[in-house]
């Protein structure tokens, strides 16, 4: 089991920043792949950004791209992701996920975290 949680969430003007954290237990850390998703209301959960088990490969959706990093420290047991620019679109329940081993684009990841709320306003 890899327990997950979330946090850096909160209510921000649209162009502002806002930096989550996902604290990973149970598991070793870096035999892990990790994730953001996220899920508006009314919508389909979708995927953010990834990042490979060492860091040095990141993928990120088309509507996030320039705007979002995800990052990670295998020390600390912890993945980020840092978002500048945000827009009112950005709203919405952000979840870190993990992958055994490889990283994958697709809802696919075997542990959730319980989300955090981001919410941009105009």
């Amino acid at each position: 089991q890899v327990q997950l949680v979330e946090s850096g969430g909160g209510l921000v003007q649209a162009g502002g920043s806002l930096r989550l954290s996902c604290a990973a237990s149970g598991r070793t850390f870096s035999n892990y792949a990790m994730g953001w998703f996220r899920q508006a209301p009314g919508k389909e959960r979708e995927f953010v950004a990834a990042i490979n088990r060492d860091g040095g490969i990141t993928y990120y959706a088309d509507s996030v791209k320039g705007r979002f990093t995800i990052s990670r420290d295998n020390a600390k047991n912890t993945v980020y992701l840092q978002m500048n620019s945000l827009k009112p679109e950005d709203t919405a329940v952000y979840y870190c996920a993990a992958r055994f081993v490889v990283v994958s684009t697709q809802n696919d990841y075997n542990y959730w975290g319980q989300g955090t709320q981001v919410t941009v306003s105009s």
